[in-house]
């Protein structure tokens, strides 16, 4: 019983960064936008408006993440399956349940995951974190090179 109480407050607690991811990602973006629009300024003006619109853009990226981690954790609440591994579906403990509330997986299957999947039926989805277009080309520096 003190499981199910203790997933219940996880719960409260994903809803409550949920929402709160949610309205930084909203206000992140419309700050973006805002940043775009702006056309004044000289050439330094620019490299730190860019090098800022960098910064929000990344932070958001890792904001939208974590969203996503935690509306599936919470579906998989509605689904009564939060809290067992996706490696060896085996009960996640508590503890890290509680220092990270969507996490996946066990800390055996995610060092497994981490090492690249050796002894552990979970494989890790490296494809959504690369860039597989095959559009990249080597580049030498006498390419970039001003003349």
């Amino acid at each position: 019983m003190a499981r199910k109480n203790a997933i219940l407050n996880l719960r409260q607690v994903l809803i409550k960064r949920r929402d709160g991811l949610r309205q930084a990602l909203a206000g992140d973006l419309s700050l973006l936008k805002e940043l775009r629009e702006q056309t004044s300024g000289d050439v330094v003006d620019f490299a730190l408006d860019s090098a800022q619109d960098e910064l929000s853009s990344q932070l958001a990226e890792v904001e939208s993440r974590e969203l996503a981690q935690i509306e599936a954790a919470l579906e998989l609440m509605r689904e009564d399956k939060y809290g067992l591994c996706e490696g060896c579906e085996k009960a996640i403990p508590l503890a890290r349940l509680q220092a990270l509330p969507y996490a996946a997986t066990c800390i055996e299957c995610q060092r497994a995951a981490e090492r690249g999947g050796a002894g552990s039926g979970y494989v890790a989805d490296w494809g959504r974190l690369l860039d597989t277009d095959g559009g990249e080309k080597d580049v030498t520096f006498s390419d970039i090179e001003v003349q």
